[in-house]
Order: C-alpha cells, then structure tokens, then sequence
C-alpha cells in the first residue's frame, strides 16, 4: 500500500513507498511539504526537491523493478531524497533524446540539481540513490 506522513512540527524524515503510476503524485506532494518546511530559501529550491524526487520514484518504477521506498530527511542546507528499489543496477546516464522523446533526461536533470548523488547496495537485492539537494 502507498503511503505518506509528514510532520509539520519538525524535519523528521519521511517516508513514501510506492508500487503505481498513481504513488509518483504522493511522492511529489510529499516532497513538496517537506521541502516547504524545512527549506528557508525561494520556491526555485521547492520546486528542485520535487523534480528530484520525482525523477528518482520515477525512474525506480520504471528501471527498477516497479516499487520503491523514498525517504526524505534534512540537513542544515539540503534535504536529502533517498530511494531504494529492487534493482542492483546502478542508474546510467543517457544523451536526451530529443527527437523521439524516449527519455534520457532524468539522470542529468538530477546531478544538474542536486550538489551530491551517491549510490548504495540494498536493500538486498537492489541499492538506494541518495542526492543531496542545496536549499
């Protein structure tokens, strides 16, 4: 079941799992609250955290294995989106297509917008991106 709760006494860490199409949107807006709450900075770095996280649900749905757990946490200037999935194999960057809209954009997007991306082994089997985005 897809879920999401988000504090809005403190910047605890929060969780979504999702497995459809549908749980992309409770990411975004899950993302969205939390970046609004702890960032101190313009809409622009809202907006970046929300890209991000979508770029990454999206991607884990998509490439690795059709579920994912995103957390959210934060540091004094970033928050922190970390997504795990099924799959062991790391993310790879791909030129855009910008001809026939077959993707490629996602990966760039997010290195562009966030200041640190690393990639770790599990939950067995798969691994967890994690990207710090500057607020």
């Amino acid at each position: 079941m897809d879920n999401a709760t988000i504090t809005a006494t403190s910047p605890r860490p929060v969780m979504v799992r999702g497995s459809s199409a549908e749980s992309i949107h409770r990411a975004r807006e899950a993302a969205r609250s939390f970046a609004e709450h702890v960032t101190r900075s313009a809409h622009a770095q809202v907006d970046a955290v929300v890209l991000v996280v979508s770029e990454l649900v999206t991607n884990a749905l998509r490439h690795g294995g059709g579920r994912y757990t995103l957390e959210l946490s934060a540091e004094p200037d970033a928050v922190i989106a970390s997504v795990s999935d099924r799959s062991p194999a790391a993310p790879r960057v791909r030129t855009p297509d910008l001809t026939h809209g077959s993707g490629g954009f996602g990966l760039n997007m997010i290195r562009r917008l966030g200041c640190e991306l690393t990639i770790t082994p599990g939950p067995a089997p798969g691994k967890t991106v994690h990207v710090q985005i500057p607020t």
